[in-house]
């Protein structure tokens, strides 16, 4: 059984990575480039200005000392091999927590992977994102412990809500269920004090909607291909 959870995870992970990747390449990650200049424009101004302030004798001359900056994948392959890269940890990650659901209730037909896959998609990206959406740089932000603490708990909240719902057999639980879906959302995300982004609204919408279909087209792979090996696995 392990090794037939690690196989299918490992297969499942690639695939649903290699769509993430190629989709965000086509879409998100010109988005994040378009954003970034916006975010250096607004350095370069202020350093422009100093420099005229020196000029004219109102700043006193001194030498520039620029810190090291850290080490950052340059635009074009390096890039897309460390997002690739990154993409195939996370989604192996999620395929093994699949593979192990589905060793305690396993599809009987491939194409149940594909509402297990939008679950995960409500769980980990489309409830926490109405509370926290996608942000392109330059966006304010609150605390991160902050909001990391509230994504963990509205996405555990959503799976077992989802879980109660789905499973439940009484209709107390799947009220229940309900409850826990929408908790998160009463509560509120933690929001920056001004809501401020460098980027233009129209790009920050985009961003947000290419995000949210990348990331539901990435799920469906993930979980079309994680059922549909898992069956092959059990049937040899």
């Amino acid at each position: 059984m392990i090794k037939r959870i690690a196989q299918t995870a490992g297969f499942a992970g690639l695939i649903a990575a290699v769509v993430l990747t190629l989709l965000q390449s086509l879409w998100v990650t010109p988005l994040i480039l378009q954003a970034e200049t916006y975010e250096t424009a607004e350095p370069a101004a202020q350093v422009e200005h100093v420099h005229e302030l020196e000029a004219s004798g109102a700043v006193g001359a001194h030498s520039h000392e620029h810190d090291a900056e850290a080490w950052a994948p340059e635009d074009g392959w390096q890039r897309t091999l460390s997002t690739g890269g990154s993409n195939l940890v996370v989604a192996v990650g999620f395929a093994l927590m699949l593979a192990g659901v589905f060793s305690l209730r396993g599809p009987s037909r491939a194409w149940q992977g594909l509402l297990w896959g939008l679950g995960g998609f409500a769980t980990f990206t489309l409830a926490p994102s109405i509370g926290l959406p996608p942000e392109l740089p330059g966006t304010a932000a609150a605390d991160l412990a902050q909001r990391q603490v509230w994504w963990i708990g509205t996405a555990a909240s959503t799976a077992v809500g989802l879980a109660l719902i789905a499973f439940g057999r009484h209709w107390i639980l799947r009220v229940a269920g309900l409850a826990l879906l929408l908790i998160p959302h009463v509560v509120g995300a933690p929001q920056p004090e001004v809501h401020s982004s460098l980027a233009p609204q129209a790009l920050t919408h985009e961003f947000i909607a290419a995000s949210l279909i990348t990331n539901a087209l990435f799920w469906v792979a993930l979980g079309w291909a994680a059922a549909w090996l898992y069956q092959r696995h059990t049937q040899a």
